[in-house]
């Protein structure tokens, strides 16, 4: 290492200054590097003059058993006269205070399209939801995660526009080429979209084409001009400042371009989330940081890195599809041979378990995990319940289906099927705990704590298909509904807090307690769940099936030869026998059984 290059500072253990200068040389080179390492150590120490590190600072994982997630827009609860922000304020009091310690509030910045996530400023709150006081004040209550749209901006933005008016300043920020470039290497990379890669602009020296993985309004930055990185670094830091306890990635996998290549998990992508997992190291080490890279499982994993030096937390996204195709299947083969496989790389380290979010149910993370057949019966069942679905681009310029646009509840019971609608909420529930009951950190998007429904109206308005799970709610409409004991949003948001409640209770349910999956028969998915400071073990039994299940368990090969089970959900104990506990399981029934000697 060069001796400019030095790792020795007064704000960061030479260790870590080490790892530093070790992405920045890889990403950069040793000479810019050099110029780069006292920028970088400047912002940093201005940050930790200002936030000196909390006491909880350091902490291996912050999280437990007692944490969940509720993933909500900004203005995903509205009425009258009151800010969107302060009005979602008023809602969390009254639907997650208890139940959730965490609010990961989707993009709220000035944005132009995709719902928050073509971000036009991302140091202000958009003042048509509110202000920062206003997040703030939500943070008092819940911890917070924000969304770090790192990989794009919108073309609207101040940044893009001086890009076009020829600034030199930002003549670097933006991935650009002459209109006469040869693209013959584009079908070599990857896209989440069936859209152009390069959109054409005119720029004060004529027209150019920049590169845009998601739309013609999200224009991508070029994290290979180090201002670019440090003004996200501040960026960055800027959301801790404001309370950010959790920040995710956006479309992280996406960061890195290099002609010739996939453009999709490079080892550049890697060395800038591992440089930001230093930064937060260096300076707020409560902070986790969770990547959203909604891709096949091996690749997905990847974004641990070693356990300690890249994301602490990762999106478990083949987990929708796999628990839609149980339910609907009725056989849990295929999630249990899936969930027999998953280990995380330390204990510092957790999936992010999730069925519904902002965005649809992913197919790519499916495959492998099931045949084609079942991933087209998937499809068909989204179309028979009246959703959609959306197309990404291949390489070889082909077109497949990248996602299934529908509400999670929906996807498991036809609108217009004429089911009892307690069958189709146990059938949800059933799905939901299966969430719940898996090692990791559980995060619920607030349209399945509800209970909603598809919306048509809005795909009809908006053009887009993934507006048909993003309704925003009228808060006293809403306050009605869960009032009723007949509704629909009454039943699945009890049924709910009871879940979300038992959880919080049990230690064995911690993220990264022990699981082991069981083999009771093809229409029950079963797990044994074990704490990582104590001797408290739950077998967590989930009926996939509209068939009633007999059961005999052989707590034997537990370690419990007698004893009994109390279901954490009811309070009814069984007795252990002889090494035996038999249970009927009516259709879709949960049971977590707390082993008792």
């Amino acid at each position: 290492m060069p001796s400019d290059l030095s790792p020795t500072t007064p704000h960061i253990p030479t260790p870590l200054a080490s790892r530093f200068l070790d992405h920045l040389s890889f990403l950069y080179g040793h000479e810019r590097a050099a110029a780069i390492w006292p920028e970088l150590q400047q912002i940093l120490a201005d940050f930790r003059q200002r936030n000196p590190p909390p006491s909880s600072a350091g902490r291996p994982f912050p999280f437990s058993e007692s944490d969940a997630v509720l993933i909500t827009y900004g203005d995903q609860l509205q009425q009258p006269g009151t800010s969107h922000l302060q009005t979602l304020q008023q809602a969390l009091a009254q639907i997650a205070s208890g139940v959730f310690s965490t609010v990961h509030i989707l993009p709220f910045f000035p944005s132009t399209s995709d719902d928050g996530f073509s971000v036009a400023n991302h140091t202000q709150v958009d003042p048509n939801l509110g202000t920062w006081a206003d997040i703030q004040r939500i943070g008092d209550s819940f911890r917070l995660m924000f969304d770090v749209v790192i990989n794009h901006i919108s073309r609207h933005s101040q940044w893009f526009q001086r890009f076009l008016a020829g600034d030199p300043e930002y003549a670097h920020w933006f991935i650009h080429m002459e209109p006469e470039t040869p693209t013959d290497w584009i079908p070599q990379v990857v896209r989440p979209r069936a859209l152009p890669l390069l959109t054409p602009v005119q720029t004060a020296t004529g027209e150019r084409l920049v590169w845009t993985t998601f739309s013609d309004d999200q224009i991508d930055l070029n994290y290979a001009h180090p201002p670019v990185l440090l003004r996200m670094v501040e960026t960055l830091l800027q959301y801790v400042e404001k309370g950010a306890e959790v920040l995710r990635l956006d479309a992280i996998a996406y960061l890195w371009k290099k002609t010739g290549t996939p453009c999709l998990h490079l080892e550049e992508t890697h060395r800038v989330v591992k440089l930001l997992r230093c930064v937060l190291d260096a300076v707020a080490p409560h902070v986790a940081l969770i990547t959203e890279t909604n891709v096949p499982h091996e690749d997905n994993i990847s974004y641990f890195g070693s356990g300690e030096d890249e994301a602490q937390l990762v999106y478990q996204f083949p987990l929708a599809p796999l628990v839609m195709h149980t339910l609907l299947s009725g056989s849990a083969g295929a999630l249990s041979r899936w969930a027999a496989g998953l280990s995380t790389p330390s204990p510092h380290t957790a999936f992010f378990n999730f069925t519904a979010s902002h965005d649809g149910i992913g197919l790519l993370p499916a495959r492998g995990q099931l045949t084609e057949a079942q991933i087209q019966a998937l499809i068909d069942t989204t179309l028979a319940h009246g959703g959609r679905v959306s197309w990404r681009s291949n390489a070889d310029g082909s077109r497949s289906v990248y996602e299934l646009n529908i509400s999670y509840f929906d996807a498991l019971s036809n609108p217009t099927g004429g089911e009892p609608l307690a069958l189709q909420v146990s059938r949800f529930m059933c799905s939901q705990a299966i969430m719940l009951a898996l090692a990791g950190l559980p995060a619920v998007y607030v349209h399945s704590l509800l209970g909603s429904r598809s919306w048509h109206e809005g795909v009809a308005r908006s053009g887009h298909n993934r507006t048909i799970n993003r309704q925003k709610l009228d808060l006293t409409r809403l306050q009605e509904e869960l009032a009723d004991p007949t509704s629909l949003r009454h039943q699945v948001y009890q049924a709910y807090r009871r879940l979300l409640l038992a959880r919080a209770g049990e230690a064995a349910f911690h993220p990264v307690g022990g699981q082991q999956v069981l083999s009771l028969g093809d229409g029950v998915f079963a797990l044994l769940r074990t704490s990582p400071t104590s001797d408290s073990r739950l077998l967590c039994l989930h009926n996939v099936s509209a068939v009633a299940q007999s059961l005999q368990v052989e707590t034997g090969s537990l370690g419990l030869d007698s004893g009994s089970a109390r279901d954490l959900l009811t309070a009814e104990e069984s007795a252990i026998a002889s090494g035996l506990l038999s249970l009927d399981l009516p259709p879709y029934a949960v049971r977590w059984l707390k082993l008792l000697a």
